[in-house]
């Protein structure tokens, strides 16, 4: 994804960096996503758990009610992608 950087972007990661609690959290993604959409970012870190676990894609079908499509996209970032799945499910851990 690499033409996604910016500065804008930049300034918008480091922003996220600096919030300090979960109600920040919330203040701020409501204000800049929809719900539909932290909703499926929520879904998505949730699919990333259930897969590093090991749970078979028709389990995590069945556990997050989402197509096999997108269960397959989260699979393939967690394969092929940045690395972004790992290090937040291993900070999750920690």
């Amino acid at each position: 994804m690499k033409g996604i950087h910016s500065a804008e972007t930049d300034k918008l990661f480091e922003t996220l960096l600096k919030l300090r609690t979960v109600d920040e959290c919330y203040d701020f993604f409501e204000d800049l996503c929809t719900i539909k959409e932290i909703k499926d970012m929520s879904q998505r870190l949730q699919i990333a758990c259930l897969l590093n676990k090991g749970l078979s894609y028709q389990r995590v079908a069945e556990m997050t009610n989402v197509s096999s499509a997108t269960i397959s996209r989260v699979k393939r970032c967690l394969d092929y992608g940045s690395g972004g799945y790992a290090k937040a499910l291993e900070s999750m851990e920690e």
